[in-house]
């Protein structure tokens, strides 16, 4: 009996889709961007958050990309209203508390102008005499709405979120809309790190 080989797939999810295949409402879903069967996603996104995905039919993959204690570096560009000082960059590094459970330590880093994205179908809501900002966040953790949350934990709530990598697996040239089969090499990318993310991590990091 012949065995088909694993799928896995990375997607550029747009602004306002579902990260599912079905919905009763009718409202966008990845089935109106991906015909695969067989494949389904390794993680989520949210309905009003952009960017990377990964789906596959590897179902050991996607218990590796999903696992709750070891999980692997997401990286996110986030637009902010205002510009954050050095006390709210340090805050998010350090963690914050949310629900109380205090964040993993994160990577943060504020970009000196705009990333490079393509515009949004809807633009964000921006008040004219209110700056915006952008960061770069590097999370090990998955927790619920995660970034909005701690950027409006420290007083400068998400305008706009864009999930740029996992692991080893960058967005790239990928448009909204758009995905591309992973080959064999990039998904044992994956696995390794996920392998090397299996040593706890620290609390706190010193720089």
């Amino acid at each position: 009996m012949s065995m088909h080989k694993p799928r896995t797939i990375i997607f550029n999810k747009p602004y306002d889709v579902l990260p599912c295949f079905t919905d009763p409402e009718g409202r966008p879903t990845l089935a109106d961007y991906i015909d695969l069967p067989g494949v389904y996603a390794a993680g989520r996104l949210d309905r009003d958050s952009e960017g990377l995905m990964i789906l596959t039919s590897d179902g050991a993959l996607a218990h590796r990309i999903t696992d709750p204690k070891h999980k692997l570096p997401k990286v996110y560009w986030v637009q902010v209203e205002r510009v954050p000082g050095e006390e709210a960059l340090a805050q998010l590094r350090r963690g914050v508390i949310l629900s109380g459970v205090r964040t993993r330590p994160a990577q943060v880093r504020l970009f000196s102008g705009e990333p490079a994205l393509p515009l949004r179908p809807v633009p964000i809501r921006v008040r004219k005499i209110v700056p915006t900002a952008w960061l770069e966040i590097t999370l090990h953790e998955g927790m619920h709405r995660q970034v909005r949350r701690m950027t409006a934990a420290v007083g400068h709530p998400t305008l706009r979120l864009v999930r740029v990598a996992i692991g080893a697996m960058m967005l790239g040239e990928l448009q909204p809309g758009q995905w591309r089969t992973l080959t064999t090499r990039e998904c044992n990318q994956l696995l390794e790190g996920w392998r090397q993310q299996r040593a706890p991590l620290p609390r706190r990091r010193r720089r």
